[in-house]
């Protein structure tokens, strides 16, 4: 088993930074594929970012490419997504996931636990 908590939203300008971070519960943290996903009012979940067990291999989705870095610290289990030049699209509940296989894919069905969430607000 594995406990996400997400912390780090709020409202930031746009244009502007802001980092997120999770923090993991659980002892099989540094075997999981970590991803961070969003989600907009009336819309669906989307991928964000994703990154393996060992962080050597990262996927970002197309419109975050460039602007968004994820990374990750198995010995104080976190999860940081870095979030730079950000845009009023960006707005959205953000969640963190773990995958059990280990691989940080952009699939929502291939994670097996999720946080609550934190609301990023990003305003013109």
């Amino acid at each position: 088993q594995v406990q996400l908590v997400e912390s780090g939203g709020g409202l930031v300008q746009a244009g502007g930074s802001q980092r997120l971070s999770c923090a993991a519960s659980g002892r099989t943290f540094s075997t999981c594929g970590m991803g961070w996903f969003r989600q907009a009012p009336g819309k669906e979940r989307h991928f964000v970012a994703a990154i393996n067990w060992s962080g050597g291999s990262t996927l970002y989705a197309d419109s975050v490419k460039g602007r968004f870095t994820i990374s990750r610290d198995n010995a104080k289990k976190m999860v940081y997504l870095q979030m730079n030049s950000l845009k009023p699209e960006d707005t959205a509940v953000y969640y963190c996931a773990a995958d059990n296989a280990g691989r940080g894919t952009s699939f929502v069905s291939e994670y097996d636990y999720w946080g609550q969430g934190t609301q990023v607000t990003v305003s013109s």
